[in-house]
């Protein structure tokens, strides 16, 4: 077996891929530190959801890449990784993920644009005359 846990991660137009392995709490996003990749304090609390969840922060060492979509769209893909590579890792915490609702897919996309309008839902101007 070997020593890394994968998973996949999705939001909106981001894709995470997530390895873990036990270790001293290293978070690694693209290859830059985790506080420097997510500088905002929202998006660093959403990455560290699961981890604080199982109070499992300085046990596991996390490596991902992400890409596609905002800062938003990512943190929110790397919070669904990391969250599979643990249910994976260790099925006994499926129930304390998922109660805290990291397990769940958040399935909202942008809506494509329509034919014969110039949004979504946004339609030309009409004109009566």
């Amino acid at each position: 077996m070997s020593e890394y846990t994968w998973a996949t991660g999705r939001r909106k137009s981001s894709v995470a891929r997530v390895r873990i392995k036990p270790g001293t709490g290293e978070i690694v996003i693209n290859k830059r530190p985790f506080v420097e990749y997510f500088p905002t304090i929202d998006s660093q609390s959403s990455v560290l959801g699961p981890l604080r969840a199982l109070e499992a922060e300085a046990k596991w060492d996390v490596v991902v890449s992400v890409g596609g979509g905002g800062p938003t769209g990512q943190s929110g893909a790397v919070r669904l990784g990391i969250a599979r590579c643990l249910q994976k890792a260790d099925e006994t915490l499926h129930g304390a993920l998922s109660e805290g609702g990291f397990l769940t897919r958040d399935s909202r996309m942008k809506e494509r644009k329509k034919y014969g309008q110039k949004g979504a839902r946004a339609k030309f101007q009409f004109s009566k005359r």
